[in-house]
This record gives C-alpha cells, sequence and structure tokens, in this order.
C-alpha cells in the first residue's frame, strides 16, 4: 500500500525528460545528439532530423518531460550499509514538490538547519587534523540540531568527504538507521550505472555498483549519502545542471518557519567551502548575496585558502595583485588558465564577499584552540543573525530560538547570554516553550538562571494548557484522552481526532484519581475569561483531542501554584530531567516529591504492564523522589525537630489540601515513613499528652493504680487534667484493649469447655454482651471518617486490611454459631459449638495484630505473612508428588476401594503422613478389613490364590523411594531455602515495614474510644446520639491535620526551600567528590590544559574589518554590484583600485543595452565624448549609458526625514518610512515636492551610492527634515500622499526616543 501511494504520487507530481534530437554537423556524423546522448537512445519520432532543421538548440522545444522510472530504495550492498532513498526528477520540477517527496513520504522530519556543503568537485587533499575536525565537527552540529546536509551527491572531492564523515558516525555509533541526513542532489546524466536504477515501477530495491575504475568522465553515486536527487534535464555527461534546482531548493526551505509553532522564525542556512573553483565562487558570491552565511576552512585548498588568505585584511589591500598571487600560489598549474578578466572578475567578487564580513567565517586550525566546525558553523549563524539590517531585540531573539532548536547550550552561553544582552523574563517565554515542549531540560535550567520566572511564564492559564496540549505520547496522555471521550477508548485503541474537548479540569480529574480521592482538585475552572481558539491536544501517534479554554470561571477552592504546575506537566510525563527542573522551583517540595512518587506508583500499576519499560522508568523516577523527600526532611529535621514535624502535618493547599504524612501513606512510602523523624511525630502521637519518656511500668502502674499520677502534680489545675489525659493516650487504650481483648478470651474458652449449656448462662450472656460491643467497634471503624475521604474509600481500605477481615469473618462465625447452638435439635447444637471453637482460633490468631506496635515481636509478624504467602505457593506444588503417589499407591494395593473417605484417606492423607516418617499399617491383616466391612477400618490389598499380596512388592517399594526422595528431600529442603531466602530478604528491611504499618495501629487507637469493650458501648451511645440524634458534625483529629496562618505558613515554607536549597548543595557536593566525577574533571583538565576552547576565526567587531577607516576614502560599492537591477544585464567586474578614473585600466570594457524595455542609450547621437562629459564623480561602476536612470549625469532628488511627536510629552519621536517592494526593505520617503512643514533643516546634499548608478548617470540627493504637528490638517493631506504614492507607510518609533 505504501508502495503503491508512493508510485502514483511521483506518477503525478514528478518527471523526467525525454529527449528529442537537434541534429548538428558535428555530431550527425558520430551519431551523437547536441545533448550528449546517441541517436539510437532517443524516441521514435525524435529520430527526424529534417523536422527541426535550421533551428537553434532549445530546451523546451527539444526536450519533453514524461513520468520518472527511477525511483525507490537504493542499497550499495557490503557490510553494515544502509538503504537510501532516490528519485529522479526533472530540472525544472518546482522545490515544492520535491520538499514535499522528502518530508511526507521520504518521512523526514523538516531540518532546524540546512548545511549545504560545497566546494571542489575533485578529489583533494586535506591535512588529517583538519579532515578530522570537519568530519567531526559536521556530524555533529548535524546530530545535535537536527539539520539536514546538502551536497552534490558524487562520490568524489568534498561530497566523498562528508559520505566518509557519516561512515565513520555509523561505524562508532553502531547505529544501522542512522539519524544524520544527507542528500545528495546530482545530474542524472553524469551518473555512473544509472540504467541499474530505471524501473517504471520503481525500485525497491535498486542495487548500485560503485565503479570508480571504469566511471571515466562519468561519477559515482557516493555510497554514504541517506537520500539522492538526480536532476535530469535531458542532457548527458553535463555537469552543473543540478545548480539551478539546488538554489531554488535551499530558498525553498529557509522560507519554511522553524519548528512547529509559528515562532517567524525560519530554517537557517549555512554554507561550507572546502577547496573549489569558479563554480563553487559563483556559489558563495550568491550565497551571501542572499545573506547566507558561508563557513571556509582554511588548508582545505584553491579558494577557500585564497579567501582564509585575504578575510582578515583590510579591504585597501586587497588588490588584483595579491588575488593573482594567490591565485598563482594556491591553483599552481590551474591557474595558467584563467584569463585576465576573470582574475579581474575574481578579485571583485572576493572584494565583495570580504565586505560582508558578519557573513563571512573562516575555519582555522589553531594550536591554541580546540574546536570542531560544529562550532564555527553556528557562530557564524548566531553572527549573521546578530548583524541583521533588522538589529536589536528581534535578532536575540531569532539567535536564542536558534539555539534552542538546535539544543545548543555551550553556543547560548558564550553568544546569546553574554553581559552585553539584558533579558527580562517576558523575553525568554517563547525560547522557555519550546525547550519545554522539545524536551531539552538544559536549555530549561539555562533559561531560568538567565531570568525566566516560572510565575510569569505560568501567570495565563491558557500557557499551562498548551503545555498538556504538547504533552508527548506516554501513559498520562491515553488516559486523559479516555477521560474526556467519555471511557470509550480501549487498549490499544487509538484515541478519535477532535472528538472530544478538555479542560484543565479534567486534568484536575485524572490527577484527582491518581492522588486519591481525600485530596481535592488541584485546578478548578479557568483563572481567567480568555477569548481565542480552542486548544487542541495533539496526542502524538494517537489522534486529536480538543481543548477548551473558553468560558470558564476560577474556583476559590484552588491554589494556583506555577512551580507546582511546572513540577506536575513534567512527572506525569515520566521526564526525569525536567521533572527534577520542576522539582527545584517548587517551594512545597516535601510535599510535591511524595505527591509524584504517589502519581508515578498509581501510573506503574495502572499501565498493566509490570514488566514494560515505561512502568520500570516510572517506579524508578517514584522511588528517586521518595529519597528527595527523605533527604530534604533530613535536613529540616537536623535544623529543627519541631517544625520538622510541623511540615508533616501541615495542610498543603497546593496539593488537594493534603499532608505530608497522608501523600507518604498513600505513596507507600515505607522509607520516608521509617524515617527517625517520622517515628518520633507518630510516636508522640501514640502517647498523647504523656511523655515519650515514661517507662512502659509507670504507664502500667498508673492505669491500675491512677492516683499516683498526682503525685508528680504541683498545682491543683495540673491535677485535675491528669486523669482525662491518661486515659485518652492511644498507648493506654491500647493496652486497656489488650486487657479487655485477653478477658474475652478467657471468658469465650471458659464458656466453650465448661459453661456451654443447652440455655446460656450468664457467662455466655456477658460473652454474647462483649461480642456486641466488639460488632459495634467494627461498625464506627467503617464509618468513621478519620480523614475525610469518604465512605467509600473509607470501606475499600477497611476491607484492604488483613485484620479486619478477621474480624469479620469471626463476627460471621460467631453469630453461625450462635444460631446453631440455639437450635433444639442436638445435632445441631453440637454443630454451632463446632463452629464457636473453630471461630475461637480466628479470635486467637487476631491476638497477633496486638504484637504489631512491639519493635521486637512487630516484624516477625511481617515475616510469618511472607512466609504463609511461600507456603501457599509450596503447598501447591507438593501436592501434585502427593496426589501422584497417593493414587498410583491407591491402586495398586486396594481393589475397588468404594468408601469416599478410605479413598481419600488412601491417596491424600497418607501420602502425606509419610512425609514426616508416619509408615502405613494397612497393610497388616490385624489392622484392616478384607472386603472392607468395616467402616474403622481400611479394605486389605488384594491378595491372590496363596493368600499372598498380589502386588509387587519391588515395584511399590521403588515408588516409595523416589517418593521420600523428591518429597522429603529436596521438596522439604527446596521449603526451608524458599524460607531462609524471604527470612533474608524481608530481616533487611522488616524494621522499615513495621514502621510503616505501625502507623495504622496509632490511628486506629487515636481515634478510639477510652473505654474498652464491653465499657465501650456507653461510647458508641453517645456517639450515635450526637450523630443521629443531635447531628453534631463528625469531629476532625487535628493531630494529623494542622491548619496554619497565611504568615506562619510562609515563614515555614520559606525554611523549607532553604533547607531544600541545602540539600541539593551537599548533594552536589557529594557528586562532585565522587570517583566518577574526579576521573571526567581529571579528563577534562588534561584535554583543556593541552588544546584549550577557542573560537573560530569570524572576524569580529575586534578584528580588521576590512573597510576603511575613513568613510569618504571609500570607493561606491552599490554601483559596482555585478547584476545591475531589474534587468538581466551584469556589469563589467571593477576592483577596489581600479574605481578611481585616474587609475588606467586597459581592460575597462562597458556594456550597451536594455534594461526592461528601457534603452541604455536612447539617443542615437550620443558619443564617447558626451559620455566623457558626463562622468561619474564615484568613478568606475562597470557600466555606461543611463541605465534605469532619466537622463545622464546627475540625477535629482528629494528625501524627506518626516518626524513628529507621538505623545504630548514630546519622549518619543517619530519618523515615516516606506516599504520598497522592489528592494524588500524599509526606506525613506522620495521625491516628494509640495509639503507644508514647520520646520525645514537640511542635512545632506551630495553623490548617493546607488545600484542604478552607472559611470554616465547618478543619483544626487538632498535629505532634509521635516517636523509636523500630528494633529493639524495638514499632517493628514501628507498621509494621503504617501499613502497613495507609496501604497503602504509605516510610523517606526523603536529608533528615536527622546
Amino acid at each position: 500500500k505504501k508502495k503503491s501511494s508512493l508510485l502514483s504520487y511521483l506518477r503525478l507530481m514528478l518527471q523526467h525528460t525525454l529527449l528529442i534530437i537537434h541534429p548538428n554537423k558535428a555530431s550527425t556524423a558520430r551519431g551523437i545528439c547536441k545533448c550528449g546522448y546517441p541517436k539510437i537512445q532517443h524516441c521514435d519520432e525524435a529520430i527526424k532530423p529534417e523536422d527541426y532543421m535550421g533551428e537553434q538548440w532549445d530546451t523546451h522545444r527539444h526536450v519533453r518531460e514524461v513520468p520518472t522510472d527511477a525511483f525507490g530504495d537504493i542499497t550499495f550492498g557490503g557490510l553494515g550499509q544502509k538503504t537510501g532513498k532516490y528519485v529522479r526528477v526533472s530540472s525544472d520540477i518546482s522545490s515544492e514538490s520535491l520538499y514535499q517527496l522528502m518530508t511526507e513520504h521520504w518521512k523526514l522530519r523538516s531540518p532546524n538547519l540546512l548545511i549545504s556543503v560545497t566546494g571542489g568537485a575533485k578529489n583533494f587533499y586535506m591535512k588529517t587534523h583538519l579532515k578530522d575536525k570537519f568530519r567531526r565537527g559536521l556530524i555533529k552540529v548535524a546530530q545535535t540540531t537536527g539539520a539536514w546536509i546538502l551536497t552534490g551527491g558524487t562520490h568524489a572531492g568534498v561530497m566523498k568527504h562528508v559520505g566518509m564523515a557519516v561512515r565513520d558516525y555509523t561505524l562508532s555509533s553502531g547505529l544501522m538507521e542512522g539519524q544524520i541526513v544527507v542528500i545528495g542532489v546530482a545530474p542524472w546524466g553524469v551518473i555512473h550505472n544509472r540504467h541499474t536504477l530505471v524501473h517504471p515501477e520503481g525500485c525497491f530495491p535498486a542495487y548500485y555498483a560503485l565503479d570508480e575504475q571504469g566511471q571515466g568522465r562519468l561519477s559515482c553515486l557516493d555510497i554514504n549519502h541517506t537520500h539522492f536527487l538526480l536532476v535530469d534535464d535531458g542532457t548527458h555527461g553535463h555537469y552543473g545542471v543540478e545548480i539551478e534546482l539546488r538554489a531554488r531548493l535551499e530558498k525553498l526551505i529557509s522560507q519554511q518557519t522553524l519548528g512547529s509553532r509559528g515562532s517567524g522564525v525560519t530554517i537557517p542556512v549555512v554554507c561550507v567551502v572546502l577547496d573549489g573553483g569558479p563554480g563553487t565562487l559563483n556559489t558563495i558570491y550568491n550565497a551571501m548575496l542572499k545573506h547566507t552565511p558561508c563557513v571556509v576552512l582554511e588548508g582545505s585548498g584553491r579558494l577557500a585558502d585564497v579567501i582564509a588568505q585575504v578575510a582578515a585584511l583590510p579591504l585597501s589591500k586587497v588588490t588584483l595583485v595579491l588575488i593573482s598571487q594567490l591565485m598563482k600560489r594556491f591553483f599552481g598549474q590551474e591557474y595558467q588558465s584563467f584569463t585576465e578578466v576573470q582574475v579581474i572578475e575574481w578579485t571583485k567578487k572576493i572584494q565583495d564577499i570580504i565586505r560582508m564580513p558578519h557573513l563571512l567565517t573562516v575555519f582555522r586550525i589553531d594550536e591554541d584552540k580546540n574546536y570542531d566546525v560544529d562550532v564555527a558553523i553556528l557562530q557564524a549563524l548566531l553572527k549573521a543573525s546578530r548583524s541583521d539590517e533588522h538589529a536589536g531585540r528581534q535578532s536575540w531573539e531569532r539567535q536564542l530560538e536558534l539555539a534552542v532548536a538546535w539544543n545548543r547550550v555551550d553556543i547560548a552561553e558564550s553568544e546569546i547570554f553574554t553581559e552585553e544582552s539584558q533579558w527580562t523574563s517576558c523575553d525568554l517565554h517563547p525560547a522557555m516553550f519550546s525547550a519545554l515542549v522539545g524536551d531539552k531540560p538544559e536549555f530549561v535550567r539555562l533559561l531560568l538562571e538567565n531570568g525566566v520566572c516560572v510565575g510569569k511564564f505560568l501567570e495565563q492559564e491558557d500557557k499551562l494548557t498548551e503545555l498538556y496540549a504538547h504533552l508527548p505520547a506516554c501513559f498520562f496522555l491515553r488516559k486523559l484522552a479516555k477521560r474526556v471521550q467519555g471511557g470509550k477508548i480501549h487498549r490499544g485503541q487509538e484515541p478519535q481526532p477532535g472528538s472530544s474537548k478538555i479542560s484543565l479540569s479534567h486534568v484536575a480529574e485524572e490527577v484527582r484519581h491518581l492522588l486519591g480521592s481525600f485530596t481535592q482538585p488541584l485546578y478548578g475552572l479557568s483563572r481567567h475569561k480568555m477569548t481565542g481558539d480552542d486548544v487542541r491536544l495533539a496526542v502524538p501517534s494517537k489522534g486529536l483531542v480538543d481543548l477548551p479554554c473558553l468560558g470558564e470561571e476560577w474556583t476559590p477552592d484552588t491554589v494556583w501554584d506555577p512551580g507546582r504546575d511546572l513540577f506536575l506537566w513534567a512527572v506525569v510525563q515520566n521526564n526525569t530531567e525536567l521533572a527534577e527542573i520542576g522539582w527545584e522551583q517548587v517551594q512545597d517540595c516535601i510535599a510535591a516529591a511524595l505527591a509524584a512518587c504517589k502519581i508515578l506508583r498509581k501510573l506503574a500499576q495502572e499501565s498493566g504492564e509490570d514488566d514494560s519499560e515505561e512502568a520500570k522508568e516510572m517506579r524508578e523516577l517514584a522511588s528517586h523522589y521518595e529519597k528527595q523527600a527523605i533527604g530534604v526532611f533530613s535536613e529540616c529535621h537536623s535544623w529543627d525537630a519541631q517544625r520538622a514535624q510541623k511540615l508533616l502535618i501541615r495542610v498543603s493547599p497546593s496539593w488537594g489540601r493534603s499532608t505530608c504524612l497522608w501523600l507518604a501513606l498513600e505513596a507507600d512510602a515505607k522509607s520516608f515513613i521509617a524515617h527517625s523523624g517520622v517515628q518520633a511525630l507518630l510516636t508522640q502521637i501514640w502517647c498523647g499528652e504523656l511523655s515519650v519518656d515514661n517507662p512502659h511500668w509507670k504507664v502500667l502502674l498508673c492505669m491500675i493504680f491512677f492516683p499516683l499520677i498526682y503525685t508528680a502534680a504541683n498545682s491543683k489545675h495540673l491535677q485535675s487534667t491528669l486523669t482525662p489525659v491518661l486515659f485518652t493516650s492511644p498507648q493506654v487504650k491500647f493496652y486497656w484493649n489488650i486487657a479487655s481483648y485477653f478477658g474475652f478470651l478467657w471468658l469465650f474458652a471458659v464458656v466453650l469447655m465448661i459453661d456451654f449449656q443447652a440455655y446460656p448462662s450468664w457467662r455466655e450472656l456477658l460473652l454474647y454482651v462483649w461480642l456486641t460491643s466488639l460488632v459495634c467497634e467494627e461498625f464506627r471503624q467503617l464509618y468513621h471518617d478519620f480523614d475525610g475521604s469518604g465512605f467509600r474509600r473509607k470501606a475499600k481500605m477497611y476491607i484492604s486490611d488483613l485484620w479486619n477481615i478477621l474480624d469479620v469473618l469471626s463476627i460471621v462465625l460467631f453469630i453461625v454459631g450462635l444460631v446453631c447452638r440455639l437450635q433444639a435439635s442436638g445435632t445441631v447444637f453440637y454443630v454451632g459449638k463446632v463452629v464457636l471453637c473453630i471461630d475461637f482460633i480466628i479470635f486467637s490468631l487476631r491476638l497477633m495484630a496486638i504484637f504489631t506496635i512491639s519493635r521486637t515481636l512487630g516484624p516477625k509478624i511481617i515475616i510469618v505473612r511472607r512466609m504463609m504467602m511461600d507456603l501457599f505457593f509450596f503447598m501447591f506444588l507438593l501436592s501434585i508428588w502427593v496426589v501422584a503417589y497417593g493414587v498410583a499407591k491407591q491402586g495398586i494395593l486396594i481393589h475397588n476401594e468404594e468408601r469416599l473417605n478410605w479413598i481419600i484417606r488412601g491417596a491424600v492423607y497418607e501420602p502425606y503422613l509419610i512425609i514426616f516418617g508416619n509408615v502405613p499399617t494397612n497393610i497388616d491383616s490385624e489392622h484392616c478389613s478384607v472386603n472392607g466391612s468395616d467402616p474403622l477400618k481400611p479394605k486389605c490389598p488384594m491378595l491372590n490364590d496363596e493368600n499372598m499380596p498380589a502386588f509387587p512388592e519391588w515395584l511399590t517399594i521403588i515408588m516409595l523411594c523416589v517418593y521420600l526422595l523428591f518429597a522429603n528431600i529436596l521438596l522439604l529442603n527446596l521449603l526451608i531455602a524458599i524460607f531462609n531466602y524471604t527470612f533474608q530478604e524481608v530481616q533487611d528491611n522488616t524494621d522499615t515495614i513495621w514502621k510503616f504499618q505501625r502507623y495504622e495501629l496509632i490511628k486506629e487507637y487515636h481515634s478510639r474510644p477510652a473505654l474498652p469493650p464491653p465499657f465501650i458501648l456507653l461510647s458508641h451511645l453517645i456517639l450515635f446520639i450526637r450523630a443521629v440524634l443531635l447531628r453534631y458534625p463528625p469531629q476532625r483529629h487535628k493531630t494529623f491535620r494542622q491548619e496554619l496562618e497565611q504568615t506562619e505558613e510562609e515563614e515555614l515554607l520559606s525554611w523549607e526551600a532553604y533547607m531544600k536549597d541545602n540539600y541539593l548543595a551537599s548533594t552536589r557536593q557529594d557528586e562532585s567528590q565522587s570517583v566518577e566525577h574526579r576521573i571526567q574533571d581529571t579528563q577534562l583538565m588534561c584535554s583543556s590544559s593541552v588544546c584549550p576552547e577557542g573560537r573560530s576565526s569570524d572576524r569580529d567587531d575586534g578584528e580588521s574589518s576590512g573597510q576603511e577607516t575613513d568613510e569618504e576614502a571609500a570607493p561606491h560599492t552599490f554601483a559596482r554590484q555585478l547584476q545591475y537591477p531589474c534587468s538581466t544585464v551584469k556589469r563589467f567586474p571593477v576592483p577596489e583600485e581600479k574605481v578611481p578614473w585616474e587609475v588606467p585600466d586597459i581592460n575597462y570594457i562597458t556594456y550597451f543595452t536594455k534594461l526592461n524595455n528601457i534603452i541604455l542609450d536612447c539617443l542615437s547621437y550620443v558619443t564617447h565624448v558626451t559620455y566623457a562629459f558626463f562622468r561619474n564623480p564615484g568613478g568606475r561602476t562597470g557600466i555606461r549609458g543611463k541605465g534605469a536612470l532619466k537622463s545622464l549625469g546627475p540625477n535629482h532628488i528629494l528625501h524627506p526625514v518626516l518626524t513628529r511627536w507621538r505623545d504630548a510629552e514630546h519622549k518619543v519621536l517619530e519618523f515615516l518610512a516606506v516599504w520598497e517592494e522592489a528592494e524588500k526593505h524599509w526606506a525613506l520617503p522620495g521625491r516628494l515636492h509640495s509639503m507644508c512643514v514647520f520646520s525645514v533643516m537640511q542635512v545632506y546634499k551630495g553623490y548617493v551610492d546607488d545600484s542604478r548608478n552607472t559611470d554616465n548617470a547618478w543619483i544626487e540627493t538632498t535629505i532634509v527634515t521635516l517636523h509636523c504637528d500630528k494633529h493639524t490638517p495638514l499632517m493628514a493631506d501628507l498621509n494621503r500622499i504617501v499613502s497613495r504614492k507609496y501604497h503602504f507607510l509605516s510610523y517606526c518609533s523603536d529608533f528615536c526616543t527622546i
């Protein structure tokens, strides 16, 4: 399907040429056409020379386009060679079609940078050091910036060097599918073995062989390029036919917007030059005229070395003689083929190139500097951007956008964030958004360090909404899309584009689901009423979901916290580095870390793929933030334990009004709960108002003889409060409940063993009352909303507790036993007693829960629980051996046993007892029944006629030995090994797990009534009256939640942020002192000491600019441009030293031609004498006549500078500018003759360096300033005049502020 789609597109959009023969005398004799192809390679209709006799060769008439027949995949064979793409296209194809082919059908991502490599097309020598730097730097800049590299595509010259760079990268990285995009634009007619690429249906792949020996004058494709555009103009053996198409393609790419957002920044283009000849000079010259920066590699040879030698010289020293000497030096024998006119033209073009130092960068190998070509390329682009005619803030912002797109923090630090640049937070917001969406954490950190304020960045809610709209593909995004679409998306199903709408409230719902229902939504409705179109949530590879941002109001229950918003956005996408940066910006950092831990573990749990890479990364990141929370809390606790404990129970408005303690419990952060500071808080809550230093024996003694507590009191007020304090302590409640539970079990045992009568005795009735109090307490625990999380969540938590399950099971069994016990039937009565006896076992097991508070026995209970799980799976394995041996043994020994109980006993029970050494005795006739008639004895084994056992004794012995070997030795020792492994594994963490589970016991007894069962019924009665009859609101336990005043909370959060900074500083210090970090630092120091970092020779302001310091002495420049404006006429090249008329130039030639139907010399009687009379005062221009001007000699023009005050205070001065469509720039209005002004002052009068000037016609201007009043009718008339004449005008105030 993909192949057919590409085929239909190529047939529709792309064409190549079909040749029609055009004969001439020279070619007809040899059978060779003008195009270079033999006569036999033309179509039938083309072989008719008589149809074209007397005609000149015309590409449009003698060449016809047909659908392309060469496209598809190309492979070069060999080890490690990857498959590329190629297509044969016409030289007249639109560049838009090619760009569409590359981005849509070849699936190339739009580049962030286009590197056009040009230079020598023949093989040339480069020094090893320079070659390594070029290859390494080119690949580095392409890899880091996501650039496209554009070359000539053949296996020779500079193209070969680029291919070798790609090959070295592929081999070193080990990537079969490289990330480097290298596109070769080559002429089809010069490709050797191109017939292997032709197939009407395309080649998938085409096998191309590199044959340098037999290529002759042709060229082979380079095997290391990834894509090829083969340009066909109908000729064979003609080089350079692709230049025009390549230039158009580069221009189109340079007009594309950089990135996916409409930032206004287009894709930058840079030209890299190695070696080169005349064609390369034209390429550089035309590129720099189009404001494309060029990087020239000194030492690569020929043209590159000529330019490098004169780049740093003043323009006055770059003479014809110097250029001639340098060409003779670097071109060698090839210099003899240059004519004198060509040398003059070279001199003129090189002078023009040097006159644009902001576009020229020379890369030199310096022993004192160590940098690759990538730094020179990026610096050249930034230098060109800085020197743009629209210099100022927009230039700096463009540079920053480019640096972000390239992800080159080093370039941004050295070239953009300098002392001269002053950035505000708002200026950096677009770059901040691009860095966040593009997952460039280093840039995010750099922007934060250089002035970005997160509060200002996320001040508008639409910014945060847009961030969620650009979330990368992740599990949270799929959950969010599913929530928006009402749960209609199933696992593996793609969200439908535009099917639903979403806002931050949907994000809040999903986050609340991940955090837990005990929290409040983090986002309400929007904080601002917004105007604009809906934002669409882009789900990469999974569709689009609309995000509305209109008509919603801010709810007062939520808190605006930009640091939290940024951190949460990074956490939900499981982005480690961005989340770390966001966490550093959060003020409530402990709660934020624990919330992230909870969210990530919940996401990993709900992903349903425990072994997936994404789930593992989520768990690792959750553990990381648990450690971060522990680190900050440890820092806080070491400074001030009381304030640190206050952080644990402080209500956090930023995280749904939850607390750090509760978030840690919900996140299963056992290590955090096990922290000594958290345990100290729990111990303090456990003791209540009692001192934590009290020995247990003192507390127990005071519980029995409570008057003893008054012995330590000195005041009557203290004595009156000691008794409630004692009995409301959770510790005391626990002790009384233990005593009560022991009493309950003692009474239960007495009833079962001694006092179980037909009619209940007073002891049994007391037992029923006692059980009733336990049932009421279970109901209170179920309905008691401790933390305000709701009944549904409370019920879920209640059922998830193993001890609660035992409580419910024991109560249900007691009720069943009681019902059976109250029946009159003796059988049912005894069944009831049996059920109650079993129930006593469960009640006794429930007693183990009291040991969870013990530091010694608590961890052991955890180990027992883990071993019980191991034992369950072991019994499943053991049952296989038991049943296998038991069934075989029963079938061999006993013939047709029909009693079910004895079948189960013989097949399961007896083999199980054999494991423990109990040898069965039913083989002996004294212990068995022959026919199975005795129900109390098993059936005897089968006998033969001689009353001997019919079964083979040797077989049963072997079976028993094998069974004992595996069951008794192997499996039992395996069980011991499993228990040992579990013990060793759990032993290291039992203390942590015990401390974590200790919280539930403390919370239970903190909320429990003071009276123990059965007296607790009084407390239950009081609670029932308060809640049901009096309808009092439920009491909240402030011990676990504390609301702080605003001032106190701000102080506490500031202190926490300070402690976080201390913790991060100490962490970085520890990392810097690690062995690995020291090794890296040593390597960097060694490399920098040998080759410290430097910069390319880019001829900055500190270096010689190549221009004269005396501006009046500098000759005109625009008047010597090789291309005369608005025409196809080219001037004769005039070097700098040949401009003055006083300097003789015997080679000076002028041309007389027409410019857009304007005759240069429209007066036929004009003679050379007339030309001599009208001579340009600025010197030679390279063309004679009047050109596009009205007359010979001076052409006068008036340029008024029109100004006005913007405001009444006269602080900002505006001036009038008009847009020149032909020149594509802003200019002052000219040739305005009738104006009403208040004041006129002449500024300048004289010659103007204009591109329309010729040797005999030039422009002289008079510049005057005219200041007008903004509110007079005269100003309105002036606006109408300018608008009618120039169609577009603008008042600019950015250049003059008073």
